[in-house]
């Protein structure tokens, strides 16, 4: 097997996405990665390569998974569009409608659009929360309700990196007909039926050699960083700003660190889902046609285009939110050019998203961590093969 050769399916006319994915390995120092393509309910993609470990020994297998870091949000982002479908939820009433006890400390009108669209800075959560509290939902839900916003509710956005995937996680268990969590909506009305790889964290019972060994960019692979945002990394390097601090409560350790049983056993809806990136391609497209659950009005919503990009207050840099999704914008371009496109990018390169222009659902899963929260030059290198 040669150092590059690339393993799976491929449809007629995808040819130029084995080449794009192929100059990653060559040109921008990838160790191992998978990508997917679904058209409608076909895979039209569907490659792998590359090893799955530092030491480049073990190859990435077709069923190889790994830490999709934020794109998990996107997946919490269409079981939040399952509750709205089903009249569990609506995303323009208040949060406290269905969690009376978040109205504390001024959040009484903060409507569930707000919150899931990071308009309310509770980015960073005061009062510290241990790995084994994380365990205990109740508790964990008893310190969010207390938060106090970081600015008016509405009049500016910032990413929440971690902390939103725990609010959406209390929104879910007070919304869903059974009171479950996240963990068990994806794994049962999701997962189950449409018979993929993705889960909340790690179930005990896989098999540790499909999973990857994540690897920190360092060193010579720093001539691979062609798109860091400086103005991000810095700061977090340095160890201040609003990225870092909303990073460091809970603390997580190094991204490299997610593979670890202590942070795998907890439910951290916004950070730490694995799966494949066919399971994320196809979790997406099946979010395209309606399966899980989701009604036409609402799949309409999801591509309405969203609002202008705006200043984020945390991330430093212009972004676009839209229904607890991320929308196409100058620094985080992806999909067709009318901006319907949703999805999430992850930390470390990862990215998953459906663009209903064109019927397409894409994703991309690496084990070599970038350096950029806005999608990596890799994912979007891959991307740009389909849509230009």
């Amino acid at each position: 097997m040669t150092e590059h050769q690339i393993h799976g399916y491929i449809a007629e006319g995808y040819g130029r996405v084995a080449d794009a994915f192929r100059r990653n390995f060559e040109r921008q120092g990838e160790i191992g990665a998978a990508v997917a393509v679904f058209d409608g309910d076909r895979p039209v993609v569907d490659i792998w390569g590359g090893r799955r470990d530092a030491t480049r020994r073990l190859p990435w297998e077709r069923d190889t998974v790994a830490p999709v870091f934020s794109s998990t949000k996107g997946v919490a982002a269409l079981v939040l569009a399952i509750l709205v479908s089903q009249g569990q939820l609506d995303y323009d009433q208040p949060v406290a409608k269905y969690w009376p006890e978040f109205a504390a400390h001024g959040k009484g009108e903060v409507t569930v659009r707000q919150l899931i669209d990071h308009q309310v800075g509770l980015h960073i959560l005061h009062g510290r929360l241990t790995l084994e509290e994380l365990l205990d939902l109740d508790r964990v839900a008893e310190l969010l309700a207390v938060q106090r916003p970081g600015w008016t509710p509405g009049t500016k956005q910032g990413y929440h990196p971690v902390s939103i995937g725990l609010f959406v996680n209390e929104l879910v268990r007070r919304t869903d007909r059974a009171g479950r969590s996240l963990r068990h909506v994806i794994a049962e009305d999701i997962a189950g039926p449409l018979a993929v790889d993705f889960t909340l964290g790690l179930p005990e019972d896989l098999a540790a050699d499909r999973i990857v060994r994540l690897v920190r960019t360092s060193g010579a692979d720093l001539r691979y960083e062609r798109n860091v945002p400086w103005n991000q990394a810095l700061p977090a390097l340095l160890r201040r700003g609003p990225l870092f601090r909303a990073l460091a409560n809970p603390d997580l350790g190094m991204p490299e660190d997610f593979v670890r049983p202590e942070i795998m056993r907890v439910e951290l809806p916004g950070s730490n889902g694995v799966g494949s990136a066919r399971a994320l391609a196809r979790v997406y497209a099946a979010g395209l046609r309606g399966e899980p659950p989701i009604d036409a009005e609402v799949r309409a919503r999801l591509a309405d285009p969203g609002p202008v990009p705006a200043p984020d207050a945390v991330l430093w840099t212009p972004t676009r939110f839209h229904l607890g999704f991320r929308k196409s914008s100058p620094v985080f371009p992806f999909g067709s050019r009318d901006h319907r496109a949703y999805g999430t990018p992850g930390m470390g390169g990862s990215l998953g998203f459906a663009d209903p222009a064109t019927g397409l659902s894409f994703a991309y899963v690496p084990n070599r961590l970038g350096l950029t929260l806005n999608g990596d030059i890799r994912c979007h290198r891959v991307a740009r093969a389909i849509f230009g």
